[in-house]
């Protein structure tokens, strides 16, 4: 097992080799007793703009292994770390029928490559488009306002997540977490996914990726099926025995229900087969944008040109006394906030970067708690609650497309105007508005209280002229598809919920480890 040497901390110009010998003088061993060992994760750490360093940990790998665990025992800077298990215990049990997994998005793509590794071959439906027709879907959005309600931001191959930032980062401290990173890079990602802490791809390369790994579950005997919407379930007993679409129906052994937070419909669907949902807590708000430079300057100061210091990243939170939460979220260096409805007559907004993150303008989500105490504790209420403010902000902007916008002077005032140095990002275009005609006021207050609280920490969140794009209403799904311990739904026997959607994953690396979990599960019940 490998150990880890931790909070190495470094001036910004120190080598690599620098850093390796500082671990390997902590250890008080000799080269010769060392296996492999290497950079593991970099951090930058700028609280205090005089004295801005990078934190350090080294992964090294003893010849004797039998001394890890004593050398980590005398040293609380230094982690005996497990290694990866992904070792799939393999059914000989046979049943009729495929195995269908729903949902092409990382739960789905990494659920399905673990299969064909271990010789399955799954069907895997996906409503949206491919990743080439998708992109001019997306576009035709972007620069003309026509939405295709099957293919856009939300749905398609990659998932959502595939116009973002493509952000590797999660709280979750699963070992599974570097077989994610490393298949990653086996399909196209660049290798410094392994060291940094704060790991991106960036949509460019993402769409590429994800089409590598298409390309290989494809040669490896599973079918894929584009503009293929699961309609309905036909079930016998407590199984899914067919999944059903427009065009086709499939023979279920097995159904992963790996849709995404926003197939509302298939939530709807669901919900009427009596499959067992409840509501569950997200959150609302806006996308508030800075100049990158403002942003890089509040985080590095008089170091801001400094060009060994990467784009400045925040992240940011606040808890009241009533326990509602606000922060930032998926903040894009570099940036563009992105139209990204999925119906017809709403808005929606995220955030989106590129691999060099070399746009004018940073921008984040900034949004605020919400649970049932909100919108009630029927399982769908959650969904219902988004869209009726989704259509507010529709309606409020004129009702084609473009979104509606606050520059924060003007928000913290009740105004409507968008007086700003700043060009807003988003490509439809957006409309002064009040927000008071969209959000509730206890998310109008908690976003003002954020500002002011976010504004003793960053300088650019005191500044009247960053601008607020309204409503960011995605950030995870409003309802989860509960499970047991074997990771099956409690009301269906072969109905496996994974991912974000199914409300146990939140970005892409915890929805994809979600889906190598789920395809462990399946490969114990099912034979190949």
């Amino acid at each position: 097992m490998p150990i880890i040497v931790t909070e190495i901390k470094t001036s910004l110009d120190t080598k690599k080799e620098d850093i390796i010998s500082i671990a390997v003088k902590s250890l008080d061993l000799n080269l010769n007793m060392i296996k492999f060992i290497d950079i593991y994760k970099t951090s930058l750490d700028a609280r205090k703009q005089n004295d801005i360093h990078f934190v350090n940990s080294v992964y090294i790998e003893l010849k004797e292994t039998s001394l890890e665990k004593s050398i980590c025992e005398k040293n609380n800077k230094i982690l005996y770390m497990e290694n990866y298990k992904y070792t799939p215990i393999i059914s000989t049990e046979k049943h009729d029928g495929d195995i269908v997994i729903v949902g092409f998005g990382p739960a789905g793509i990494f659920c399905a490559l673990s299969l064909v590794e271990n010789g399955y071959k799954p069907i895997i439906i996906e409503r949206g488009e491919d990743i080439d027709s998708r992109v001019k879907s997306v576009n035709d959005f972007w620069e003309k306002a026509i939405l295709n309600i099957e293919s856009n931001v939300q749905f398609g191959e990659g998932g959502a997540g595939t116009f973002s930032d493509g952000k590797l980062t999660t709280r979750i401290k699963d070992p599974l977490c570097r077989y994610v990173l490393d298949k990653f890079i086996q399909f196209g990602a660049p290798k410094e996914i392994l060291t940094k802490a704060k790991p991106h791809i960036g949509t460019d390369k993402l769409r590429n990726i994800v089409k590598n790994i298409r390309n290989y579950i494809i040669d490896k005997g599973a079918q894929v099926h584009f503009n293929t919407c699961c309609s309905d379930l036909e079930f016998e007993f407590s199984n899914i025995k067919k999944v059903i679409t427009k065009n086709e129906k499939f023979n279920s052994s097995a159904v992963i229900m790996a849709t995404g937070h926003s197939s509302r419909d298939t939530f709807e669907m669901l919900h009427e087969k009596n499959v067992h949902l409840e509501s569950k807590p997200f959150s609302i708000g806006v996308r508030i944008e800075h100049s990158q430079k403002d942003v890089d300057y509040s985080l590095y100061g008089k170091n801001i040109d400094n060009p060994l210091l990467p784009k400045g990243e925040y992240q940011l939170s606040y808890r009241d006394r009533e326990e509602r939460a606000v922060y930032t979220f998926c903040m894009c260096p570099g940036g563009y906030v992105v139209p990204s409805s999925s119906e017809k007559n709403t808005i929606v907004t995220n955030g989106m970067s590129e691999f060099a993150r070399d746009g004018e303008n940073a921008n984040s989500a900034m949004v605020v708690s919400v649970s049932s105490k909100d919108f009630g504790l029927n399982p769908l209420d959650g969904v219902y609650f988004a869209r009726e403010i989704e259509k507010k902000a529709f309606n409020s902007a004129g009702c084609n497309y473009k979104a509606p916008a606050a520059s924060v002077g003007n928000f913290i005032n009740n105004k409507k105007g968008i007086s700003s140095k700043l060009t807003p990002t988003y490509s439809i275009g957006v409309v002064e508005s009040n927000f008071e005609d969209i959000f509730p006021s206890k998310i109008n207050e908690m976003l003002k209280l954020g500002l002011k609280v976010f504004s003793r920490k960053m300088n650019c969140f005191s500044s009247v002229d960053a601008i607020m794009t309204a409503p960011e209403t995605r950030t995870s799904s409003p309802v989860k598809i509960l499970r047991n311990s074997e990771m099956k739904s409690v009301s269906v026997d072969n109905l496996y919920p994974c991912g974000e959607g199914s409300g146990y994953a939140g970005g892409i690396m915890s929805a994809a480890v979600d889906g190598l979990k789920v395809a462990l599960k399946i490969m114990e019940n099912y034979a190949p």
